[in-house]
Formats: structure tokens, C-alpha cells, sequence
């Protein structure tokens, strides 16, 4: 809608939206019962007006046929007709030949309708119409009689509907501000919890305490608004906490290889400034501690990247697929093969369709063959095993090492958590805190026991889906060209 019709319109919605909720509610309120009276008063003022004009036709009814009485005894011509009272009642006779009586000094009527002299012919026994004089609206009621017919007529009179009128627009008025007081108020006590709700959820975004539940009053929509504000609260406090511990477990764990890196390079720099380093360090000490070096930058390095893994969450710019898990341990496992080649992979998988994300599942696979690798001797292969039970799909990470201990079990996909038989091998104790993320984004369970070979099992099992439907290819002989 373009114009000034649609500038006023957009001003007036504008100007809504800036209300505020108890104002709203007002002026609703308010709208509504003048809406009602309004209704009320129309339909009151026509079964009013219906009423009158129903006792104004009875009456009219009544004397004409008294005046017919008169007029079969004495005639039309000789009967005698009632003066006039001034107002009110006003009577005509219309002669068999056409012409008229009226009493002395009474107004004159509107001329004899069509209709009318039908009834005095003698066409019809009655009829009664309306008519207007001098603005004035009549009733006419004809009733034959004589050869002629009596005519009686009333003005209408609009006193009583203006009179009521008058009275419904007073209650009218009385109401809608009356309205208006009831709105208000009940538009101050309804919205009342959601101020006291508003002022506790501004208190907690000055203070920036996360501890302060908001008190669990009212009914129904309130109660259903608090608990989510409540709940919405306890999911801040938990992601607060754990991002807490995060970075205590991170700087726990950046601590030793960081003063272990700093030292070592502390020292190479206080044996170049003296120039004893060829002295104090021979060759084979000196290639050592490069070595050692390399493997605390290449640890640095393997901790921040899966720090920065861990810190996202599940926030990941990955979207789903269907895909083959298959495909994804495969990957995994060439990946594995291409980091440590010392360790050698066994893999026994079938095809298996899910609904995942490829990369985030394959840093599960990876970090489940990584945590194998550690632990299984030179001559025993880690064994991949891939299949469908169901409606899951169930892959099995087995290696032959010294399996895990009952009291680490619980604990094995903790953040940071460590065995104490795994402190001296490298890792940050994050690859299977990762694995169990993935597993629950995905809506799957890790577990950990004894494998037939004496070490750790991992088992991971996901839901499965149905593979996609195949493509359908062009039988020999259809033209398969590009219109």
C-alpha cells in the first residue's frame, strides 16, 4: 500500500509497536467493551424502535376500528370524526367517490396513496404504510368501512430511542473508562511477574551472576517462561564451569612441556653466549636434545590443536551426510598409517551407512587408532574391525597391549585424564575425550573392555541409516542427449 493512506497506516502501526505491553492491554481492553456497548446499543435501539412501532400499529389498528363502527351506523359522510387534540392522533375518511373528511383544525395528511384508494374500492380489507410530512415519518393505517374506508395515522415519534440513546451513550462512556481503569489494572497485576522476571534477568546481566535463579512464581506461560529462563541460566553456569576447567586442565597440562621446552632452550642459548656449546654438548647429546626438542613443539602443537577442538563444542561448520562409514575408517586409517608407520593396521570392514559428519568422524576413527598405536607391541597389528548390528553400526578399535585397568575405565574419556602407566608416552590425554564428543553429537555410545587379545577394546556404536538411493542410469538406446 503506497500513498498517504499507507503513510498513515504505517505511522499509526510505528506508533503501536512503541506501546508498551500494559499500554496495549489498555487500549485493548478499552476498544473491546466500547466495541460491546456500541454493538449493544444498536441492537437494543432496533428491537426498541420494533417494539414501538409494533404498539403504534396495534393502536392505530384498535381505533380505526372504532371509527368503523361509527361510520357503518351514521355512514362516511354524516359519521361524526373526533376533533383534533392537537397531537397525536390524526384521522381521515376517504368517500366512495374519492374525496376526503378530516376534522377541524387538524394538519393535513400526505394525499391518499394508490394503495390506499385500492382499499377504499374495496380491494383489499386493510393496509397499512408509511409516509413522511414536513420531514416527519407517519404510519398510515386504512381499514375499509361504508363503502369508503377509515384512514388513522400517527407521527412517529423518536423521543423514547433518543432518550434511551442518550442514556446508553452516558453508560457507553462510563464503561469505556471504566474499561480503561479495569485494563489497566489488570494489566499491571498480569504483567507484574514478568517485571519482577525482567528486573531479575537485568540484575544477573549487571552482576554476571550466573547462581541466581529467578524465583518460580505464577501460572502456566509464566512459570513455563521462568524455568526456561532458569534453565537457560543453569546451561551458562555449566558451559562457564566448563570452560573453567578447560582452561585450569589446559594450563595443568601446557605447564610441563612448555618448562621443558623453556629449559632445553635456555640452556642451548647459555652454552651459545659462553661458546661452549661444541664443548659442553658432543654431537650425540646435542642431536638428542633437538630431538627432544622437536617432539615437545610437535606435542605443543598436537595439544593446541585439539584444545581448540575441544573449546568449540559442537559448533562446527560441517554439515551432515549420508555417508559410507566404511570410506571414513579407511581414510583414518591411511592417515595413520602416513603419521606412524611403525605400527601396522588391520582392517575388517563392510559397508555401513550413517548420517554424519565426515571429518569430525574421522578424527574419532584416527584418535581411536593413535590411543591403539600407543599400546600395542611392534608384532601385533591394530585390529579395525567395522560392521552392522541393527540399526547400528559398530566399529571396534583392538590392539594387544596391557589393556586398561578397572579403576581407569571410568575415567578413560575423561578431558586431560591420564592412566599412570600412560604418563611417560606422548599425548595430552585428549584424543578420547574428543572420540567421546564426536559419538554423542552423533547420538552413539563409546564404550571400553578386554579384548580376546589381553588389551583395550573401544567400541563405538552409531545409529545406522539407509543407504541413498542410487542414480538412475540410461538404459542402451535412450537418447541421453541434453535438450
Amino acid at each position: 500500500m503506497s500513498g498517504p493512506a499507507g503513510r498513515a497506516r504505517g505511522r499509526l502501526t510505528g506508533w503501536w509497536r512503541r506501546r508498551s505491553l500494559r499500554t496495549r492491554l489498555t487500549v485493548i481492553a478499552a476498544t473491546a467493551i466500547a466495541v460491546s456497548v456500541f454493538a449493544s446499543f444498536q441492537v437494543a435501539s432496533e428491537l426498541l424502535a420494533w417494539e414501538l412501532q409494533d404498539t403504534v400499529e396495534d393502536q392505530l389498528r384498535a381505533d380505526s376500528r372504532v371509527l368503523a363502527t361509527n361510520a357503518e351506523r351514521a355512514g362516511l359522510a354524516q359519521a361524526e370524526l373526533p376533533p383534533y387534540p392537537g397531537s397525536g392522533r390524526l384521522v381521515r375518511v376517504i368517500l366512495p367517490d374519492g374525496s376526503t373528511r378530516t376534522p377541524d383544525g387538524q394538519p393535513a395528511l400526505p394525499p391518499v396513496s394508490e394503495h390506499a384508494g385500492r382499499v377504499a374500492q374495496g380491494a383489499s380489507a386493510d393496509l397499512m404504510e408509511s409516509g413522511d410530512l414536513d420531514d416527519d415519518g407517519y404510519l398510515v393505517y386504512t381499514l375499509r368501512a361504508g363503502g369508503g374506508a377509515i384512514q388513522v395515522a400517527r407521527a412517529a415519534d423518536d423521543s423514547p430511542i433518543n432518550g434511551f440513546g442518550l442514556g446508553m451513550l452516558l453508560i457507553g462512556l462510563l464503561c469505556v473508562a471504566g474499561g480503561a481503569l479495569v485494563g489497566r489494572t489488570v494489566a499491571r497485576a498480569g504483567l507484574a511477574p514478568i517485571d519482577r522476571l525482567t528486573a531479575a534477568a537485568v540484575r544477573v546481566a549487571h552482576t554476571r551472576d550466573l547462581d541466581a535463579d529467578i524465583p518460580d512464581e505464577g501460572g502456566g506461560e509464566i512459570r513455563r517462561l521462568i524455568q526456561s529462563i532458569n534453565d537457560m541460566l543453569a546451561a551458562l553456569r555449566d558451559s562457564r564451569r566448563a570452560q573453567r576447567l578447560l582452561a585450569e586442565d589446559a594450563a595443568h597440562e601446557l605447564k610441563t612441556p612448555l618448562t621443558s621446552l623453556r629449559l632445553n632452550v635456555e640452556l642451548l642459548i647459555r652454552l651459545d653466549r659462553r661458546g661452549t656449546l661444541d664443548s659442553a654438548l658432543p654431537s650425540e647429546s646435542r642431536t638428542r636434545l633437538l630431538d627432544d626438542l622437536g617432539a615437545q613443539v610437535a606435542e605443543l602443537s598436537t595439544l593446541a590443536a585439539e584444545l581448540t577442538d575441544l573449546a568449540r563444542g559442537d559448533v562446527s561448520d560441517e554439515s551432515t551426510e549420508v555417508l559410507d562409514l566404511a570410506d571414513v575408517v579407511m581414510a583414518a586409517a591411511a592417515r595413520a598409517r602416513s603419521r606412524v608407520p611403525d605400527v601396522e593396521i588391520a582392517l575388517d570392514v563392510t559397508s555401513v551407512w550413517m548420517s554424519g559428519r565426515p571429518a569430525g568422524l574421522q578424527r574419532a576413527v584416527l584418535n581411536l587408532i593413535d590411543n591403539a598405536g600407543k599400546w600395542s607391541p611392534a608384532d601385533q597389528p591394530v585390529q579395525i574391525r567395522l560392521r552392522a548390528e541393527g540399526a547400528s553400526a559398530v566399529l571396534e578399535v583392538d590392539d594387544a597391549g596391557p589393556g586398561i585397568d578397572a579403576a581407569d575405565v571410568p575415567r578413560v574419556f575423561d578431558r586431560f585424564y591420564r592412566a599412570d602407566s600412560a604418563r611417560a608416552l606422548p599425548g595430552s590425554g585428549l584424543g578420547l575425550s574428543i572420540v567421546q564428543r564426536v559419538v554423542d553429537a552423533h547420538g552413539g555410545r563409546a564404550t571400553v573392555a578386554r579384548s580376546a587379545r589381553g588389551g583395550a577394546l573401544l567400541r563405538v556404536d552409531l545409529p545406522a541409516a539407509a543407504p541413498p538411493a542410487p542414480i538412475a542410469r540410461p538404459t542402451a538406446g535412450e537418447d541421453t542427449a541434453v535438450r
